[in-house]
């Protein structure tokens, strides 16, 4: 499989954390690796974290420079720095997308177009996506597409899971929230559902809310914090967040939003949202 990967908002990250050289940053979603051999091209050092050991394997064999791998979910954040002794770090970014490999591997489980097991995990956690729509109850599951996916007929959708049983690969699934949905004009009927599940399985709005308040402690005085999402949840959490705190000063009043250019290059762009905020004052 292919070790490249399009970083999104690529220059736009790097002018936010305000790089220098020998400073020491942490990216909290390595993925594809594409950031952080960037903010290393600047002279940057970096802690690379990923739950998944398959981009911890990806970003070794790229054998980057100034780089240390932390196979870790960003969740972990204080608790890594501590075992790495490290107290303060001048700059983190989290790119939330779901990293390309993932989506381009069938047998990942996140993708609704190509068949594969009905997985999601990113990391090596127990609870799968087939899990929870093989044995969850219908009310259960609906509650799931409402809060994380914003699903507007999460009842029905629930239903003809739980009527539909076993499923076990992404393309019935697909096929199942498709017929109780019906057609839909814009995007995919699965997309919403698909993007619930992945959600709760990788608990990841508990993931970000956790990094948040970490590096409110983690930040040296001045140091950048940059959080690039993907959809309206995520971007609220981090927008509430940064507006609420005593000691990160937010620096985009709006959200950058990639160029038109970037969006006709990379569609998978098209929703990126970046947010940043600089520590002021002494440590938390």
């Amino acid at each position: 499989m292919s070790l490249s990967h399009t970083a999104v908002l690529l220059e736009e990250a790097l002018e936010w954390l305000n790089i220098r050289p020998g400073g020491l940053y942490v990216d909290a979603t390595l993925g594809g690796a594409g950031h952080t051999q960037a903010i290393v091209g600047r002279g940057g050092k970096v802690l690379g974290f990923d739950q998944d050991p398959e981009a911890i394997s990806r970003a070794r064999a790229l054998n980057i420079p100034n780089l240390t791998l932390v196979q870790a979910n960003f969740r972990e954040l204080r608790d890594q720095l501590h075992e790495l002794g490290i107290e303060a770090v001048d700059g983190i970014l989290a790119d939330l997308g779901v990293s390309s490999f993932h989506f381009d591997d069938p047998e990942r489980g996140f993708s609704y177009r190509m068949e594969g097991p009905l997985d999601m995990r990113m990391g090596q956690g127990e609870l799968s996506a087939a899990d929870v729509v093989n044995s969850f109850e219908v009310e259960d599951i609906a509650d799931i597409l409402r809060k994380y996916g914003e699903e507007q007929r999460p009842g029905r959708i629930a239903r003809a899971i739980v009527d539909s049983r076993p499923i076990n690969t992404t393309t019935r699934l697909a096929e199942v929230v498709r017929k109780a949905t019906g057609f839909r004009k814009a995007g995919h009927p699965a997309r919403r559902t698909f993007q619930a599940l992945r959600i709760y399985v990788n608990d990841e709005l508990g993931a970000l809310e956790d990094l948040l308040e970490a590096s409110e402690g983690v930040l040296k005085p001045g140091g950048r914090l940059v959080v690039i999402s993907f959809h309206s949840l995520e971007d609220r959490l981090v927008k509430h967040f940064l507006r609420d705190s005593r000691v990160l000063e937010v620096l985009t009043k709006k959200p950058v939003l990639p160029e038109e250019a970037e969006q006709r290059e990379n569609p998978r762009a098209r929703s990126a949202k970046l947010r940043a905020a600089e520590r002021i004052g002494g440590r938390a």
